[in-house]
């Protein structure tokens, strides 16, 4: 006999609540101050909850951008892992999925180059980092499942492949040398490194 589906407790919605509230301030002060320039305590206010209130939820401001910026980051990998399932060349598939990744970090540069410092040097025992964490093992799953298109390209090479192709697609976006440049110059930097990837 199957089970009812249990009814979501008060507490927990409110717990839910709380956390939309915070990721809405974080995400809409981020978006038009920049990173840098914003106050926990402006997230808190803007939430309308209390710090300590807040930093039950993220413990520091890192943490916050990676909140906000997780989901931006998991929309676009959404969004290019279906284009690329309409994509038949290896490539160029790999570079739909890269596509929209590059273009929701680069909408806020500062914040999108401080969103991958966070995942590189962050805690990785805090849960909003984990989540990052799993987001670049996603990618790059994705990228190893559209390499092995290939037949010369076995499952192994394939994860290798897609270890590296990741690791070009974040040093390109958090780039000094790039803070100037589009994201469709940024993309063909990438593509041309994946390409040098790939066999002839």
């Amino acid at each position: 006999m199957p089970t009812a589906p249990q009814r979501v407790g008060r507490r927990e919605r409110n717990k839910q609540e709380k956390l939309d509230r915070i990721t809405a301030a974080a995400s809409e002060l981020f978006a038009e101050h920049g990173v840098d320039e914003v106050t926990t305590q402006q997230i808190a206010d803007k939430a309308d909850i209390g710090t300590g209130t807040l930093f039950l939820y993220a413990k520091n401001k890192g943490e916050l951008l990676l909140l906000v910026q997780n989901s931006t980051y998991a929309e676009a990998l959404v969004e290019g892992k279906a284009a690329a399932e309409e994509v038949p060349g290896v490539l160029d598939a790999v570079m739909a999925i890269i596509g929209p990744v590059v273009a929701c970090n680069r909408k806020q540069i500062d914040n999108g180059r401080t969103y991958l410092r966070e995942m590189v040097f962050g805690d990785p025992a805090e849960p909003h980092h984990r989540e990052a964490l799993s987001l670049t093992v996603q990618t790059e799953e994705a990228f190893a499942a559209i390499l092995q298109r290939d037949q010369r390209i076995d499952a192994e090479t394939a994860a290798t492949l897609a270890h590296v192709a990741s690791a070009v697609m974040f040093i390109s976006m958090a780039a000094t040398v790039n803070i100037g440049r589009t994201v469709d110059e940024i993309l063909d930097e990438i593509r041309g490194q994946i390409q040098a990837l790939l066999p002839r």
